[in-house]
């Protein structure tokens, strides 16, 4: 019992599965469905190239901040050179007064303006190394997000000609779904499968004439109008065509008449003869 039942279940499942089925199809082969549904995935798509390309605006962001950073350091750097050789000439200037006067290694080393040109040179030329490093840094980020970019772009440019194929594809599935229907309904009309609504319409407008007019003929032969007419035409007929003959008899323009008149004609002459004078 219950395994029936299951069956049974499922046997309307897979009815109502079928007519979904059958009933999405008709449905996405409707052009306008078609075109709809053409029209959502290439929105779709778009909406998608929109935020890839705010992706890629991202990193071209940061590349041009990395290169603003980059521009920056090496000004610095190039000051720093600037300083760190300022400092150099002014030790050597130094150095050269120094030894002038007879200074030895130790006490010109000893100097103090020679003390603060070697620091300063120290310090620029530490801060030198520093900021190259962070130069050097900075051109391999930048040439990265370069390289990164450059790709991007050109899955854009494939992104932007795949929606333009889709659009071109969509006006040919339209075109070509709405083709084939035409053909379909012309071929099914030419071998009797379509049903034609106004051959239909056609058909019932001759039939329901036939329907009245015998319906009218059942009329007149229940009232007995049919008859009678019948009956009132062969007499008209009859009449006519005997005062015809008789009187063409009588002036003599017949060349032969009827018995039936001829036998009229001798009655009138013999009632005439037999009159008393």
């Amino acid at each position: 019992m219950i395994t029936a039942l299951v069956r049974w279940v499922k046997a309307v499942g897979y009815l109502l599965t079928g007519q979904l089925d059958s009933a999405r199809r008709t449905l996405d082969t409707n052009p306008h469905v078609m075109r709809a549904k053409y029209d959502e995935v290439i929105k779709d798509k778009t909406d998608r190239i929109h935020q890839y390309k705010q992706a890629v605006a991202g990193l071209i962001a940061q590349q041009e901040n990395k290169i603003a950073k980059l521009k920056t350091l090496t000004a610095e750097t190039n000051k720093l050179e600037d300083l760190k050789s300022g400092a150099l000439a002014k030790a050597k200037q130094k150095v050269n007064e120094l030894q002038a006067q007879g200074k030895s290694q130790e006490d010109i080393k000893a100097n103090e303006e020679y003390m603060k040109c070697l620091a300063a040179f120290n310090d620029f030329s530490s801060t030198l190394t520093e900021k190259q490093a962070r130069i050097d840094e900075l051109e391999s980020d930048i040439k990265g997000y370069g390289d990164k970019i450059k790709d991007h772009k050109i899955q854009l440019q494939h992104l932007v000609r795949e929606i333009e194929t889709l659009k071109a594809e969509a006006a040919d599935a339209v075109a070509e779904i709405i083709t084939a229907k035409q053909e379909k309904d012309i071929a099914d009309a030419f071998s009797g499968i379509a049903e034609d609504g106004t051959e239909k319409e056609l058909q019932r407008m001759r039939e329901l004439r036939q329907e009245v007019k015998a319906e009218a003929r059942i009329s007149r032969e229940m009232a007995g109008t049919d008859t009678r007419a019948q009956e009132a035409e062969f007499m008209e007929y009859a009449r006519t065509s005997v005062s015809n003959n008789e009187f063409d008899a009588l002036v003599g323009l017949a060349s032969q008449t009827d018995s039936s008149v001829k036998e009229k004609t001798e009655k009138i002459s013999d009632k005439k003869s037999s009159l008393p004078e």
